[in-house]
């Protein structure tokens, strides 16, 4: 349900449909995922509203992932944007 606060579209809206590899953070695991879904906002607070912040870290409030995102991306990064990657697991 996209409103003027984000712009979303699917893989196949933007005429792209890709997989990516990678390895699992702290692991020498690797997996492959498929892109689902890219969502941009317009801001951090955007994202986590939009998208929930359970679902972006469910161990962290709304308001220590704003202030996590914020100290490692300073205001003229974050006036860029953001983008909200759903991936589905693949071949696990």
């Amino acid at each position: 349900m996209p409103t003027e606060a984000y712009k979303e579209e699917t893989p196949a809206q933007v005429g792209a449909s890709f997989g990516v590899s990678g390895r699992i953070k702290g692991t020498d695991e690797t997996c492959d995922v498929l892109v689902k879904r890219v969502t941009e906002y317009p801001d951090f607070e955007s994202l986590l509203d939009g998208e929930g912040p359970a679902n972006v870290n469910p161990t962290s409030s709304r308001e220590q992932q704003l202030a996590n995102i914020r100290s490692i991306y300073p205001p003229e990064k974050e006036r860029l944007g953001a983008f909200a990657i759903e991936v589905e697991l693949l071949n696990q």
